[in-house]
């Protein structure tokens, strides 16, 4: 089951200039615990879709919310030259494509 499928809400948003979060919501408990227990979204799966190490990925699981926030480093600083989306609300999409 693909991501896409399974969560009602995927986005992101910056956590400050130098932080990106990125939020999954789920429908239901199996839904989350399906996403939550799924190696695709591990650190280490998630660390090449963002050109990241890591040891600098954070995944959070809030089970009262049935959510989890993927918390890692913007490769630009919001707002430098080069940077393409200031607000980080169009960095969820590598997330589209992953398989559960």
């Amino acid at each position: 089951m693909k991501l896409v499928d399974c969560a009602r809400v995927i986005r992101s948003k910056n956590a400050g200039p130098t932080t990106l979060t990125l939020d999954l919501m789920f429908e239901d408990e199996r839904r989350f615990r399906l996403a939550q227990a799924s190696p695709a979204l591990t650190p280490a799966a998630l660390a090449p879709l963002y050109g990241v190490a890591a040891a600098r990925v954070r995944v959070i699981a809030y089970a009262p919310a049935f959510a989890i926030k993927i918390v890692l480093p913007r490769t630009t600083i919001a707002g430098d030259p080069g940077d393409r989306d200031v607000y980080g609300a169009q960095q969820h999409g590598p997330l589209l494509g992953v398989e559960l």
